[in-house]
């Protein structure tokens, strides 16, 4: 059973679990649509693709701003995350979505 709390770790750990029970691209669409707003989602998708062309290109933060609108705030603080923040979220999910032979 559920207790209510305002725990944020307690609550992170929850929302994680309810994420890796999606067992396809569409069935973690369908609950990103259910806890997200829209707005939520493109934030999340936005810093996502900056943090891809920061590690698969050679475009610098004003090039990536021009071509996609996203803030140089948000491209710096993603690139902060990239490169030098210890939790390396962004670096182990692109690292495994690398094709093998790269």
């Amino acid at each position: 059973m559920t207790n209510p709390t305002r725990d944020l770790d307690a609550l992170t750990d929850d929302l994680c679990e309810a994420m890796l029970t999606a067992n396809s691209r569409a069935e973690l669409r369908k609950l990103l649509l259910d806890l997200c707003t829209p707005a939520e989602i493109r934030t999340l998708a936005e810093r996502w693709h900056v943090a891809r062309l920061l590690d698969e290109t050679t475009m610098s933060y004003r090039e990536i701003h021009d071509r996609t609108g996203v803030s140089t705030t948000t491209i710096v603080r993603v690139g902060r995350f990239l490169r030098q923040e210890p939790h390396q979220g962004y670096r182990r999910a692109l690292d495994r979505l690398r094709p093998a032979s790269a």
